[in-house]
């Protein structure tokens, strides 16, 4: 296959080509280094000289997205400006990535021909809903900007398919973590950002009690969902929206209780680093849970990554890289 994915010098996005090449996929990476990282590129540049291409470029440009799709086949859309409080400082520019990218795009691939569009979409989808596991045809209303921009992506994303005949697939990921996330940065996530805080004996600061709990989710199990999701021939299965996760929650307090036991094997001292409260982050939603049974019913999902397998990698990874 050829396939495009868009916010390729990403975390999500770097492991994605790395794993298409290693198929023998030809790929193409669009990107315009906003949030990804050319480091993160160079191995597959060095590795895969012909059958991976760098198009430096910004999906807000429709030429840029136009140039991204020639040829394609499949594309995997992973571009966009993610973190809630980042959305909530800059909503001008989230919706503008988040909303008027992800258009230029859908818009591109219809015009190329392109035979699938899978997207990222995000748990923050299910704003207020209580209900627990999150299913897929319930959610609630969104709690903040970034929230609202991936829900119209599904929006629109159902739109092309039912209008244009277009193949679409959606996943909602859930607090993706792994290799090559960005531990620096105003918006860095949970687990990279308190690594790193551990691994310079700082002490993290929980947003809240520590309570609230996640379906933290490792990123090989995200890898398995976007190729299955760009594989599959059950009809099914297309045009769907899935929930991306492993499907259990561990609470903010479990977690850094994991993070010191396994950075403690690095390093002993880590194990006596205190850990501070601070309030409740604006647009957090206290507990989220994935059910993952549509995904393993149409897409045989079967996700190999536990949440602590997944971070005792991540946590290896780190610490030879940091």
């Amino acid at each position: 296959m050829k396939v495009l994915v868009t916010g390729g010098a990403g975390f999500i996005g770097s492991n994605l080509c790395e794993a298409l090449l290693a198929q023998d996929h030809e790929v193409v990476c669009l990107d315009n280094f906003a949030t990804g990282h050319i480091e993160n590129l160079l191995p597959l540049i060095q590795q895969y000289p012909i059958t991976f291409k760098l198009i430096v470029g910004d999906i807000r440009n429709p030429e840029d997205c136009r140039k991204a799709v020639d040829g394609v086949e499949y594309v995997l859309h992973e571009a966009a400006l993610g973190s809630v409080p980042r959305s909530i400082k800059d909503p001008i520019t989230t919706n503008a990535t988040n909303i008027s990218g992800f258009l230029n795009m859908l818009i591109a691939a219809r015009d190329a021909g392109v035979k699938r569009f899978v997207y990222a979409a995000s748990s923050s989808t299910y704003g207020d809903s209580k209900t627990l596991p999150k299913v897929e045809d319930i959610i609630g209303k969104p709690l903040s900007p970034y929230a609202i921009t991936k829900y119209v992506n599904e929006l629109y994303a159902d739109v092309f398919a039912r209008t244009y005949g277009m193949e679409t697939i959606g996943l909602r990921y859930f607090n993706v973590f792994g290799r090559r996330q960005d531990p620096h940065g105003a918006y860095a996530a949970v687990i990279p950002l308190f690594v790193k805080k551990f691994m310079a004996h700082e002490s993290p600061v929980i947003n809240g009690d520590g309570e609230y709990s996640r379906d933290f989710t490792y990123i090989d199990n995200v890898v398995q969902m976007n190729l299955l999701a760009l594989s599959t021939e059950n009809a099914q299965a297309v045009n769907q929206v899935y929930n991306t996760a492993y499907g259990e929650r561990t609470t903010l307090n479990q977690l850094v209780k994991y993070l010191k036991e396994y950075l403690s094997e690095f390093d002993p001292e880590i194990g006596n680093v205190e850990v501070l409260h601070g309030p409740n982050r604006v647009g957090d939603i206290p507990h989220s849970l994935a059910c993952i049974d549509k995904a393993r019913t149409l897409l045989g999902y079967a996700p190999r990554f536990s949440m602590k397998e997944g971070l005792k990698e991540a946590v290896k990874w780190y610490w030879e890289n940091l």
